[in-house]
């Protein structure tokens, strides 16, 4: 097992309310290596608390690539921007939000991911005795 340590950053984003007008807001990606698939993506509003989401780190890396989606995620490279911007929607419940976001921040992080955890390594992070007894506790 490897060092716990997370990789954490904060991305600017646009919020997407018309084609012609966006909401700036800030976005924290945390990655765990003990919950080595996943990216979790915080944002933060108005609210005390900030709304957060559950991405695969697969998921982000194919959206960087071209069209992904799982569930109610969907990610996409921006046509006719370059590299400069990447789409991702999120879906119900509570509504759509469509956000733009600066695909440099997403590269960086997910090289820091990678760096820390493999790709292909991932299985190897996970804790698989506590994981049973947490399913077996529940169960």
């Amino acid at each position: 097992m490897e060092s716990s340590k997370a990789v954490i950053q904060g991305v600017a984003v646009q919020l997407v309310i018309s084609p012609t007008y966006s909401l700036s807001m800030c976005m924290s990606l945390r990655y765990e290596p003990t919950d080595p698939y996943v990216v979790r993506a915080a944002f933060f509003t108005h609210t005390d608390e900030p709304t957060e989401w559950v991405l695969g780190r697969d998921l982000l890396t194919q959206g960087l690539r071209g069209s992904a989606d799982c569930g109610d995620i969907r990610i996409w490279p921006a046509v006719g921007r370059g590299d400069q911007a990447m789409y991702i929607v999120l879906g119900p419940p509570a509504g759509t939000a469509l956000l733009e976001v600066p695909v440099q921040d997403v590269k960086a992080f997910l090289e820091s991911t990678e760096a820390l955890v493999p790709r292909g390594t991932e299985s190897g992070h996970i804790e698989w005795d506590l994981e049973l007894a947490n399913l077996f506790a529940k169960g």
